[in-house]
């Protein structure tokens, strides 16, 4: 009987192998989050059901409650864990192998010459589908434990070639991101300015990763925009289901993002956002992400989020919480400047927060429904 198989091991050699042994054996993995807690990994492990957990000690546990699984199921990919009801992401066998081969067609990758390296978190599908690919071409593969920018450097002073960071990661390389041929981002918007050898993504858990490099869709992927402007994609990496039985697909293979993006004349995707973060401000839209890009250019701005709060006379008001840099903070006045000038004043924030750092997850992506929450300097 196939089974699905909880791995709950550190990133590394022996995680890679134990993956290869369940996939090769016709058996699909649940990767455990290392850095959830044990009463979060248990709620996960009820709530997605696996027939057995594997320890960090190589014990391996059997449970009674576990839920059946489809051939050519492949891997289980939690979207939460830490709060909510856990969701599982089942991708098949077939979708790996497509989004393997075509991230790799795409990026020109070479067995005899580059290696992947792994820094980002196994249990969610952006490291995880690094080490697919690798798997895959049977390209060389360093996995790290966890980020650390030195370690990082490191193994690209050893000979890595290609890794995948989130904006958050590249920010912390700073200039020594140049070291690797390749470097592929994703996670969340990109900055306004990025070093040549990046490689933006656009994609999702229920994609298998990015789907859309540089704003071009991968080989066999089709993307389009519903006429309520909601971003659409069809390919062969996408998603069974959910761990539930749920299929977010339509009858044609369509699934919607929640993401709101235009496609322009050259058949370009831009991307402006979650639909649900939209801020609607005297009748017009804001998308945070375009707002906080203009923001990050400015000098005296470290890091910045926007997000939108009730306002009695506008509906919502925008939101600049900014962690500022050393030395005089910026004021209201010069964010809304600065933003007005290449957005128009609709977009310009109204209110501005200082932070000594902005609430993120554990990939990176600023949390937006903390923000308000949070404790400001002002």
């Amino acid at each position: 009987m196939r089974r699905l198989v909880a791995l709950d091991l550190p990133a590394g050699d022996e995680l890679v192998a134990a993956l290869r042994r369940c996939l090769d054996g016709g058996d699909a993995v649940l990767p455990l989050d290392q850095r959830l807690p044990t009463a979060a990994k248990a709620r996960l492990v009820e709530a997605l059901a696996p027939h057995a957990v594997v320890g960090p000690d190589g014990s391996s546990q059997r449970r009674r409650s576990a839920r059946p699984l489809e051939d050519g199921d492949a891997l289980v990919v939690a979207t939460s864990g830490t709060t909510g009801e856990p969701k599982g992401v089942v991708l098949g066998a077939d979708a790996l192998r497509a989004s393997a081969l075509a991230a790799s067609a795409r990026l020109g990758v070479d067995p005899g010459r580059d290696r992947w390296l792994c820094c980002l978190p196994a249990a969610h599908v952006g490291g995880l589908m690094v080490i697919v690919r690798a798997l895959v071409t049977e390209t060389p593969l360093t996995v790290l434990p966890r980020f650390d920018a030195d370690a990082v450097l490191a193994e690209a002073r050893r000979g890595a070639t290609l890794v995948s960071l989130v904006p958050t990661a590249l920010g912390r390389l700073g200039p020594g991101a140049a070291a690797f041929r390749t470097v592929v981002l994703g996670g969340q918007a990109p900055p306004a300015e990025l070093p040549g050898n990046v490689v933006t993504t656009y994609g999702m858990t229920e994609t298998a990763s990015g789907v859309v490099y540089d704003g071009r869709p991968l080989d066999g992927v089709e993307v389009r925009v519903a006429p309520d402007g909601e971003i659409e994609v069809r390919g062969p990496m996408l998603l069974r289901c959910y761990r539930d039985g749920h299929d977010p697909k339509d009858a044609e293979g369509w699934l919607r993002t929640g993401d709101a993006g235009t496609l322009g004349a050259d058949g370009r995707l831009v991307v402006h956002g979650r639909i649900a973060e939209v801020v609607v401000t005297g009748g017009e839209k804001v998308w945070p992400a375009a707002v906080e890009a203009v923001l990050g250019r400015h000098p005296k701005v470290l890091e910045v989020a926007v997000a939108g709060v009730p306002d009695p006379e506008w509906g919502a008001r925008v939101v600049a919480y900014v962690v500022p840099r050393p030395g005089s903070p910026p004021t209201l006045a010069e964010l809304r400047r600065l933003v007005a000038e290449e957005l128009g004043p609709v977009a310009a924030p109204r209110q501005l927060e200082l932070r000594d750092a902005l609430p993120r997850s554990a990939l990176g992506k600023v949390r937006r429904a903390a923000l308000a929450g949070g404790t400001g300097r002002d």
